[in-house]
This record gives C-alpha cells, sequence and structure tokens, in this order.
C-alpha cells in the first residue's frame, strides 16, 4: 500500500488498539473494541461490491430492497467493531461497471428502479473501502446453478464449460481482471488517502463436494471451487498491482462450505437452512468475513 496511504489512515484511527493486542484475534471470536474510532471523528468508511458483501436475504435489510443490503452484512459487522462511520453501497447483482454507472434494479423481474453508480459513495477524504466484486463479471452463481445435478450418472457441467480444451469461465475471469485494476485506478483517483482493501471470494464446497447434499458432481464441484480459487489469484493480483490491499476469506472457511452442518456453516448451498440467498454468505459468514478483515486491519 502506498506509503502516505498507510500515514494518513494511521493518523485517522489514532486511539485504536495496538496491533499486538489483536495478534491472538482467532476467528470465531469478536473484534469490537479491537480497533476503536479516533478520538476526535469516525473512520470513513465506503463499502462497494456485489451481493457476497451486501448478504441479501440475511435480516434486516436496508436501502433499495432489491440490493438485498443486509445491516448484518460484513460492512456493517467491521464498522460497528471499529467505530467507523458506514456508507454501503453494496448491491446485489453488481459488477464492475456498476462502479462508474448505474445498475437498474428489478425484484422477481419486476423492474425496481436503479442504483447510482457505486463511486458516488467516494469523497477525498474517505479513510477506509471495502470492495468485493467480480463474481458477477464472470458469472459465477450463474454458472453454478446451471451445474446442479441430481442424475449421479448425469454429464458433468464441466465438459460443457471446457469444451474444445478452452476454460470459458478462465476466460471470463481473465477477461475481468484489467476491469479489476481500473476499479482500483478509480478508487484511488477520488479516495487517494483510503486504505482499500479486496476481499476475494470464499470457500463455497469442499475437494469432491457432498452430493446429494449438495446436489453437484464432484468433478463439478472442484471445477466450480476451483473457478472461484482461479478469481481470488486475479483479485490478489490485480489489488497487488494497483496499490490495493487483498484479503483472504477462502483459506480461513475451512470446515465452513455449504457441506457442512447449519451450525458451521459460512456460506449457504442450493437449499439455504438459514435467512440468506442461495450460494451465498449467512449471517454467520459475514460476521467472519468481518472479524477477518478487522484482523487484517490491525495488522498490517
Amino acid at each position: 500500500m502506498n506509503s502516505s496511504r498507510n500515514k494518513a489512515f494511521c493518523r485517522t484511527v489514532r486511539g485504536a488498539a495496538t496491533a499486538v493486542a489483536l495478534a491472538g484475534l482467532a476467528v470465531g471470536t469478536t473484534a469490537s473494541g479491537a480497533w476503536a474510532a479516533a478520538a476526535d471523528e469516525p473512520v470513513s468508511y465506503v463499502a462497494l461490491g456485489d451481493s457476497m458483501a451486501s448478504g441479501p436475504l440475511i435480516p434486516d435489510i436496508t436501502g433499495p430492497v432489491a440490493c438485498g443490503r443486509s445491516t448484518h452484512n460484513y460492512a456493517h459487522e467491521l464498522a460497528a467493531s471499529i467505530g467507523a462511520s458506514l456508507r454501503d453501497v453494496t448491491c446485489s447483482g453488481a459488477k464492475s461497471t456498476h462502479m462508474t454507472e448505474k445498475q437498474s434494479l428489478s425484484l422477481l423481474d419486476i423492474p425496481m428502479g436503479s442504483a447510482p453508480p457505486q463511486f458516488d459513495a467516494l469523497r477525498t477524504d474517505t479513510d477506509l473501502v471495502t470492495l468485493t466484486i467480480g463474481g458477477n463479471d464472470a458469472g459465477l452463481v450463474g454458472i453454478a446453478q446451471d451445474c446442479m445435478q441430481l442424475d449421479p450418472t448425469a454429464t458433468p457441467c464441466k465438459e460443457k464449460l471446457t469444451e474444445g480444451g478452452v476454460d470459458q469461465v478462465a476466460q471470463r475471469i481473465a477477461e475481468f481482471a484489467p476491469r479489476l485494476g481500473a476499479v482500483l485506478d478509480g478508487i484511488h483517483q477520488r479516495s487517494p488517502q483510503a486504505r482499500v482493501l479486496v476481499t476475494g471470494y470464499g470457500l463455497y464446497i469442499k475437494p469432491g463436494g457432498c452430493w446429494p447434499l449438495q446436489p453437484v458432481l464432484p468433478v463439478d464441484a472442484d471445477f466450480l471451487q476451483g473457478s472461484v480459487d482461479r478469481m481470488n489469484t486475479v483479485i490478489a493480483e490485480q489489488s497487488a498491482a494497483h496499490g490495493a490491499e487483498y484479503v483472504d476469506v477462502a483459506t480461513p472457511s475451512k470446515g465452513h462450505d455449504a457441506c457442512q452442518a447449519p451450525s458451521d456453516k459460512w456460506v449457504e448451498g442450493y437449499v439455504p437452512t438459514a435467512a440468506a440467498a442461495p450460494l451465498h454468505p449467512n449471517k454467520q459468514g459475514e460476521a467472519a468475513y468481518a472479524r477477518i478483515i478487522g484482523a487484517h486491519l490491525q495488522g498490517s
């Protein structure tokens, strides 16, 4: 991260607990009090991103209903733990283009107006920005939905998606890379002093899957999670190349994928067992991501 941005951010949050105080923070414990607001004014925090960040169907929903923006998404949980002033403009269905363009909204195919460009929330005095984007650029959720399979003898959907030796999903992810770079440059231009954290996507299904609990064939389970992992690699590379910090939420998610018991999983499967959208983080997951991001903030 640019040293001037880092120094400015640290000045803003002076009076916070030290990094040592959080060094022993384990995922699953609270981050409350670990990152306090400055004595003079709170951290100015803007949350950008798609449905992984917005938390659709997790009570309670705030903002445009069609954005599925939950008061318990990771941005709200993180802001509460660090005492930040939050502008949350995350929105389900958002792509990288919706950082600078308005997003048409709908619910159950009923038009619901539009959301303004997410970059409208950025200010020159913004201290902290989090971003989760890319899943919709590559169409990952739609691909996962198409791969649902109740017949164990069926042809894996991977074969169609890699027909002719060309991995269509990998192509989409590669095409997304420069768009993410442009998004990060745009954030720095609008909020030059902000510390910018970019999350990857989580662990959705364990190696080999868990058919029929999650109705996706073993080879497809590995292909789908492998595509998520590929996206995470691109996000990490672009973050490093464009002055942002990558936050890995997949590695700490081991043992919390959709194959696990309801009390353990951080993401829902094809049929949710908690109030959350299918194939998306649940309330436990959003809270866990907030702790992971908070630990990253405190530890660097």
